[in-house]
């Protein structure tokens, strides 16, 4: 059973920038796909974006060009850069393994 712990949420002003992690107790190098969703007030969960072990990013196209995700398999962890943040980001963060681990999540609020 692997344990997605994340980190790096909080308070940022429009047009800020925020780097989120997330760190699994085992190994996420048999984890094919990780991703990050994310869940706003009132909204349905949605995909951010995901990188599987072998292949490029996939990108929701509301954060294309904003966000990169990365993994490392060495540090079994799990990345997400997002730069140009809107109100609209403001969501709860959650990591994911192969949509069947899940961390507890992580607030990210994009407020002046």
């Amino acid at each position: 059973q692997v344990q997605l712990v994340e980190s790096g949420g909080g308070l940022v002003q429009p047009g800020g920038s925020l780097r989120l992690s997330c760190v699994a107790s085992g190994s996420i190098a048999s984890i094919f796909v990780m991703g990050w969703y994310r869940q706003a007030p009132g909204k349905q969960r949605e995909l951010v974006a995901a990188i599987a072990n072998y292949g490029r990013p996939n990108y929701a196209e509301s954060v294309k060009g904003r966000f990169i995700i990365s993994r490392d398999n060495t540090e079994n962890t799990v990345y997400l850069q997002m730069n140009s943040l809107k109100p609209e980001d403001t969501a709860v963060y959650f990591c994911s393994g192969d949509r069947t681990y899940w961390g507890q999540g992580t607030q990210v609020t994009v407020s002046s």
